[in-house]
């Protein structure tokens, strides 16, 4: 399968581990006063903190964060008020006291500075405590502070810039600090830079001073900012050219400045960039009920900038230039969210950090919708809820994998929180989240804090009787590493039905242990064929971690019913054989628009996943497929290419193969066809995408007209004069080549690998190698592979290589099943 369109069936995991050293508490901070003095040219800094810190408990030692790499040199700590006893002994102001220092201590293999003091301070004293130090600004990653530069397109020069990622935990790597997210308190901070650049910080500029030792460098004072943790701070010192937003507009109440920045020559492609803030930010105001906190907001294109998401600094957001100056507004709309959700509240722990994530992502998703209602984007939530499908209903969820676990438990949260949206309703839900935004403002928070809020305001709005929390509902979900499936068996005779939940195993054999544990508080939300309302998404019935309950009447028997509609909780639903034929029928008709499309596509991938689990029939599934020769709507096709691609890499060694592909060429020739193989002006982004899909899928399944463009391209670049110079053949028609072409056009393939380059982009031999391994469906092909990588042992492949060649292998029946016989026949050789 060409791997640009290998279908989303495993979660890929998106956060970074967090193993870190809780401080202790019996010394907190006040309040910060940084001082920081970056030479990005020569990849150093210098700087100075005065951190306000208060005694809670008796102790002589102060304890902080501060990464190897810092380098501290200078110490003093000055006590400033005396403490609880001392000041109520004493009506005489202290004067500031300097205490002494009688050494420093790093933590063997922790990030932890400790300071010992000669007396213990007692509880109430406040000391102000005053380290300057040395560091690193790091220059082959995008975390910490970090530099990296561009060529300014007139003068030829190189121009380095600098800036500070300290998500989650890297604030230590810059200045010693309470690197805790519970550590909320104001920060001033103040940038050394040469007159000819600019610097920027969280909040506005306050004040300019020359530097008294270094001629054309200047220090920018900036104003206070809100309490905030160590992780918002955000420092840039740069020639970047920006772009003035005063969005000042009293209709709307906005009076904050929003600023883009880029270098010089780029800025031209963020034109459109603070129109996108400005209705983001109103939308996410309304949705807060919240004006945007701080006096304004600095937008930054970084080149060659390498983390693999935004930099979400409080009023100062950092960004890929392709981020920015796409089309779209999804990244804008995330990184506005953090600012209110992260920043002016605040997780107290990495561990509440997965709900925090969620939530964002759901208002993210939101305002995105709310912003722009292109179609690419209206597949939220399926493509995430279909991952999550698959990675939940696996035998062994997420392998030992911690990271796929947090970003999984994160996406289905997500999920939670769309399913209470709908369940409570949209004015309930807001207003709850409100009420929390409201309570923990420049505070922090607790998962529970987020749940109670949208309680009190379900019940104020009674819209959850008292036997019903938010807490127990979203417990339920969060804390499995399972979804449930639903069974829905009518009885057509009483005109009632029973509803029963299970753990959903896709993967069989289905033994998980202890399964019968497993209940969720689900709500039960049913469409009627006589009543068909697709608004009103209030549960008729919640089951309460009930294994079964019974619903009575119900339509007549010749009428569907169907459970979950538009996806609302991330679960699959079963029915009887004669409600799905019903509900078959019923899409193949002109009425079929009637059932809105989400709900269309869910009925469709609820039917094939329940097929593949064993659960129902692949007649019945295959029925439910009846209606796509009507369909045009890429939503709900979508799951078809899910399923197609992911079916037939299960079933490729079979005797059963060849004529699935000629169920996909019958399925997908007609609406290809009809679409025809260019767009056409003005067409939807949809249409599209269905042409495009349903083309790729059509050539893996070996449909001629699609084969033979291919090989005419392939041609071309065979009869080339020098074809190692560059690959003039679309991604696109590489595989289809590999997979039904000849042998001579898979060994042109394997011979550029060979012969490839060394100052052409790696990463285009890696994809011909991957096609190479995984695309055909001969066992020579691939045992020519195996040949000269493993029993020649080829010196132009490495080790790495072989290893993505088995990669590759692995993912199929007939690739594995190569691999397997080559390594049987050779064995002897290869342990030599």
């Amino acid at each position: 399968v060409d791997a640009r369109y290998r279908r989303s069936i495993d979660l890929i995991a998106a956060h970074s581990l967090i193993s870190d050293s809780r401080l202790p508490r019996e010394v907190t901070p006040n309040n910060y006063n940084l001082q920081l003095e970056p030479y990005p040219s020569e990849g150093r800094f210098k700087g100075r903190v005065l951190i306000n810190v208060t005694w809670q408990e008796p102790t002589d030692k102060i304890t902080l964060h501060a990464h190897e790499d810092l380098e501290i040199f200078k110490i003093i700590v000055t006590q400033v008020a005396p403490d609880d006893e001392t000041e109520k002994a004493s009506s005489t102001p202290l004067p500031p006291t300097k205490l002494r220092v009688l050494k420093t201590e790093r933590v063997p293999k922790k990030p932890l500075y400790v300071i010992h003091l000669e007396k213990t301070a007692n509880r109430g004293a406040q000391c102000e405590v005053d380290l300057t130090f040395t560091g690193k600004i790091f220059n082959d990653t995008s975390e910490g502070l970090f530099r990296s530069s561009y060529i300014d397109p007139e003068t030829k020069t190189q121009k380095w810039f600098v800036a500070t990622h300290l998500r989650p935990n890297l604030a230590r790597r810059v200045f010693p600090c309470f690197d805790e997210p519970a550590y909320k308190v104001p920060f001033v901070i103040n940038i050394a830079r040469h007159k000819s650049m600019v610097a920027l910080s969280n909040m506005p500029l306050e004040s300019t001073e020359k530097m008294k030792d270094k001629a054309d460098w200047v220090w920018d004072k900036f104003q206070q900012t809100p309490p905030m943790s160590t992780f918002s701070v955000g420092i840039v010192v740069s020639e970047f050219s920006n772009t003035d937003y005063n969005t000042t507009d009293e209709e709307n109440n906005f009076n904050f400045e929003i600023r883009v920045w880029a270098r010089p020559d780029f800025i031209s492609a963020l034109i459109n960039v603070t129109e996108k803030v400005r209705k983001s930010v109103k939308i996410l105001e309304e949705f807060w009920g919240s004006p945007y906190p701080l006096p304004k907001l600095d937008l930054l294109a970084l080149p060659n900038y390498q983390a693999t998401r935004p930099a979400d600094n409080w009023g100062l957001l950092l960004f890929k230039e392709s981020e920015l100056s796409g089309r779209g507004s999804w990244h804008i709309s995330q990184e506005l969210a953090y600012q209110w959700l992260g920043a002016l509240a605040t997780p107290f722990w990495w561990s509440d950090a997965h709900i925090n994530n969620a939530l964002a992502r759901y208002v993210t998703a939101y305002t995105t919708v709310k912003m722009d209602l292109n179609e690419s984007f209206n597949n939220w939530p399926m493509t995430m809820l279909y991952s999550i499908y698959y990675e939940f209903s696996k035998r062994y969820p997420h392998g030992k994998s911690t990271a796929i676990k947090q970003d999984s438990t994160s996406a289905k949260t997500e999920l939670v929180f769309r399913m209470l949206n709908y369940t409570l309703g949209e004015r309930t839900f807001k207003h709850g989240l409100q009420k929390f935004m409201t309570d923990r403002q420049y505070k922090t928070f607790f998962g529970d804090d987020i749940w109670n809020a949208l309680t009190e305001q379900a019940k104020f709005d009674s819209v959850l009787d008292d036997s019903i929390t938010v807490n127990a509902i979203a417990a339920s979900w969060i804390t499995k590493d399972r979804l449930p499936v639903i069974n829905v068996t009518r009885n057509y005779e009483d005109k009632s039905v029973t509803i029963s939940q299970r753990v959903y195993l896709r993967e069989r054999p289905h033994d998980v242990p202890d399964q019968e544990k497993f209940v969720w508080w689900i709500p039960v939300i049913l469409i009627r064929q006589d009543k068909m309302n697709f608004f009103n998404s209030t549960p008729t019935a919640w089951m309460k971690k009930e294994r079964e309950i019974v619903l009575k009447d119900l339509p007549s028997s010749d009428e569907f019913i169907i459970i979950n509609p538009e996806e609302i909780g991330p679960f699959p639903v079963n029915y009887d054989v004669k409600n799905w034929n019903m509900l078959a029928q019923y899409l193949c008709t002109e009425n079929r628009d009637k059932i809105p499309v989400n709900t269309r596509a869910k009925l469709l991938h609820d039917a094939w996943n329940l097929a593949y689990a064993g659960d129902l029939s692949f007649a019945t599934a295959l029925n439910m497929t009846l209606f796509l020769k009507h369909e045009r709507e890429y939503l709900a096709w979508d799951p078809v290419f899910t399923l197609i691609d992911h079916i037939g890499r299960h079933i490729d060694s079979s005797d059963v193969h060849k004529k699935f592909q000629t169920y996909v060429r019958l399925l997908l020739t007609p609406l290809y066809e009809e679409l025809g193989d260019e767009p056409q002006e003005g067409e939807s982004e949809g249409k599209t995408h269905l042409r495009s899909s349903s083309k790729v899928f059509l050539c893996q399944a070996g449909y001629k007209p699609c084969i033979e463009e291919a090989q005419a391209a392939f041609k071309k670049w065979m009869e080339s004069e020098n074809p190692d110079e560059g690959n003039p053949v679309s991604n696109q028609y590489i595989c289809p080549v590999f997979k039904w072409g000849t042998n001579d056009e898979w060994e042109f393939g394997l011979q550029r690998v060979i012969k490839f380059p060394a100052n052409r982009k790696q990463n285009e031999r890696t994809y011909l190698l991957k096609t190479l391994a995984g695309c055909p469906n001969e066992a020579a092909k691939i045992e020519r592979l195996l040949n000269i990588t493993i029993l020649e042992q080829n010196g132009n492949f490495t080790d790495n290589d072989v290893y993505l060649i088995f990669s590759m292998l692995t993912g199929s029946a007939n690739g594995y099943t190569t691999l397997f016989n080559f390594l049987k026949k050779n064995w002897d050789t290869i342990k030599m």
